[in-house]
C-alpha cells in the first residue's frame, strides 16, 4: 500500500472536536490528511504533514467527510412524473401513491432493477456520498422483497428490510394476514440479506400495533429496528421506535413534546428528509427543536421516485439550513457524523485517524458554501475507502 497526503487544504472538517478547534465540526485550518490504504492515518497543519509517498496540494479548498445518506429507496423501476405534476398543481401526497412503484418494480427483471440501483449510487456519489443505506418495499410479495434486498446486497452493505411498507394490493382486505406474512415467510425469506428492520408506521399504512409486530419480529431474527415516523401526522411512530432500541426515526415532522424529550433522552437518531418536504410541499421538520431538546440529528435524501426524487445530500444541507432552523455547521454534522449514528457507525461520517478514508474536496473555500452556493456541484474530488472515485 501507498500513502498519500492530501496538503493545504484551507479547512479540514474533522467531526473530532479534539483534533480541531473544539466544536463539534473539529476544524483545522491550513490543513492536511494522510491516507494509508483505506484508512485516515494523519490529520493535522499542512506545515506538519509527514513524508508520504504521494502528495496532492489542495489548492486551498475545504475538505470534508464523504456524506452518510442513511434512508433511500434505491430498488424500484418506473418513475412518478405525473404523480409528482398532479401534486405540484394541488393534490396531496399520501402513502397509497407506493402502489404504482410496486406494480412496476415487479414486472421489471433483475438487470434492470440493478442497473437502476447503480445509476442512483454513482449519482450520489459523484456529489460526495460515500456510504448510502437503502431498502426494499416495492416488491411486498416473498419472492419480490427477498430479491430486492439481494440485489441492493450487491452495491451496499446497509441494507433494510421494508416488507411493511404499505399493505400489499393483494391483502388489502386482509392486513392482519399481511402483517403474518411480513413478520413469517417474507421475513425468513428477506433476513440474510438485510441488516435492518423498517416499518411505515402511518395513517395509510401500519398502526403502533401492527408495526410493534413487525419491528420486534426482525429484532428477534438479529435485525436492528429503524422506524418511517411521524411523517404525515402525529402517531406512535418515535415512541415506538425510542421504546424498542431503533437506531433511527425517520421523518419526525410532527412531533409532542413528548416525543422530543424520549428521542432527547434516548439513543435514536431523528432522521430528517427535507427533500421529502420539498416535494410535496408539507410541513418542514423543525430540527431547531429537536436539537435544543438535546436529540442527535441526521440528514439524509430519502431518494425515491415518489415522495423525494433526489440524490443530493449537498441539496439536502441547503434545505435544512434554509427552512428548517440549522446553522450550516450543524447541517453538515448531520449529514456526515448524524449519518453515522443512525447506521451506528464509527468507522465514517469523519476524518481522523483509523476512520475509512471517505473524503470530499469541495471547489470552495468553506464548507459553508455547501449551504451558501446550493445547486452548484462542489464536489471536485471525492475518496471512498482511500481510492479517488471523482
Amino acid at each position: 500500500m501507498t500513502t498519500t497526503a492530501v496538503t493545504h487544504i484551507a479547512s479540514l472538517v474533522t467531526n473530532d472536536p479534539s483534533l480541531g478547534n473544539g466544536t463539534p465540526l473539529g476544524l483545522i485550518p491550513d490543513a492536511a490528511v494522510v491516507i494509508d490504504g483505506d484508512r485516515v492515518v494523519w490529520t493535522g497543519g499542512s506545515s506538519k504533514a509527514p513524508a508520504t509517498d504521494n502528495v496532492l496540494d489542495a489548492g486551498g479548498r475545504a475538505m470534508v467527510p464523504g456524506f452518510v445518506d442513511s434512508h433511500s429507496h434505491l430498488v424500484f423501476a418506473g418513475d412518478r412524473t405525473q404523480e409528482f405534476n398532479a401534486r405540484m398543481s394541488g393534490r396531496p401526497y399520501s402513502a397509497g401513491g407506493i402502489r404504482t412503484t410496486v406494480a412496476a418494480t415487479r414486472a421489471a427483471g433483475d438487470e434492470e432493477l440493478s442497473a437502476n440501483v447503480a445509476r442512483h449510487l454513482a449519482e450520489a456519489l459523484r456529489q460526495g456520498t460515500t456510504t448510502l443505506e437503502t431498502k426494499s418495499g416495492y416488491g411486498l410479495t416473498v419472492e419480490d422483497e427477498a430479491r430486492a434486498l439481494r440485489i441492493a446486497a450487491g452495491h451496499t452493505d446497509e441494507v433494510t428490510y421494508l416488507g411493511a411498507h404499505i399493505v400489499a394490493p393483494e391483502y388489502a382486505d386482509d392486513p392482519a394476514g399481511y402483517v403474518d406474512l411480513v413478520t413469517g415467510p417474507m421475513l425468513d425469506a428477506c433476513a440474510p440479506y438485510a441488516r435492518w428492520v423498517d416499518v411505515f408506521c402511518e395513517r395509510g399504512a401500519f398502526d403502533g400495533d401492527q408495526a410493534r409486530a413487525v419491528l420486534t419480529a426482525g429484532l428477534a431474527r438479529g435485525l436492528g429496528a429503524r422506524v418511517h415516523a411521524n411523517q404525515l401526522g402525529h402517531g406512535p411512530g418515535v415512541q415506538l421506535a425510542v421504546e424498542l432500541g431503533a437506531a433511527s426515526a425517520d421523518h419526525c415532522t410532527h412531533l409532542t413534546d413528548a416525543d422530543l424529550d424520549a428521542l432527547g433522552q434516548g439513543g435514536t437518531v431523528a432522521t430528517l428528509l427535507p427533500g421529502a418536504e420539498f416535494s410535496t410541499r408539507a410541513d418542514w421538520p423543525d430540527a431547531r427543536r429537536l436539537l435544543d431538546a438535546g436529540a442527535t440529528v441526521a440528514l439524509s435524501t430519502d431518494c425515491n421516485p415518489g415522495s423525494s426524487y433526489t440524490s443530493s445530500m449537498p441539496f439536502c444541507i441547503a434545505l435544512a439550513v434554509r427552512d428548517m432552523g440549522m446553522t450550516p455547521d450543524e447541517a453538515l454534522w448531520s449529514a456526515t457524523a448524524g449519518g453515522a449514528a443512525a447506521l451506528r457507525r464509527t468507522d465514517i461520517g469523519r476524518i481522523a485517524p483509523g476512520a475509512r478514508a471517505d473524503l470530499v474536496l469541495l471547489d470552495a473555500p468553506s464548507h459553508v458554501h455547501l449551504a451558501y452556493r446550493p445547486g452548484v456541484p462542489l464536489a471536485a474530488a471525492v475518496w471512498r475507502g482511500g481510492e479517488r472515485v471523482l
